[in-house]
């Protein structure tokens, strides 16, 4: 289990992901007037991405799919 969750991006990667995590966080906030549970997603989805990336670890990696950054 502890290979699982250890890093698996660079620098590069986790510069992408928490790119990524804030654009998330941005868009849910604009997405409030719209749909509470839009919202709720989006933000869900950039906390985590957000993790992902101060870990330095990728789910999609971690399952074998191989990913650009």
């Amino acid at each position: 289990m502890k290979r699982l969750f250890a890093p698996n991006i660079d620098r590069r990667g986790r510069l992408v992901r928490g790119l990524m995590g804030l654009a998330l966080l941005a868009v849910a906030a604009f997405s409030l007037r719209e749909s509470i549970w839009l919202a709720v997603g989006l933000a869900a989805a950039g906390v985590f991405v957000l993790a992902e990336a101060l870990r330095g670890w990728c789910l999609a990696r971690a399952c074998g799919i191989k990913t650009k950054w």
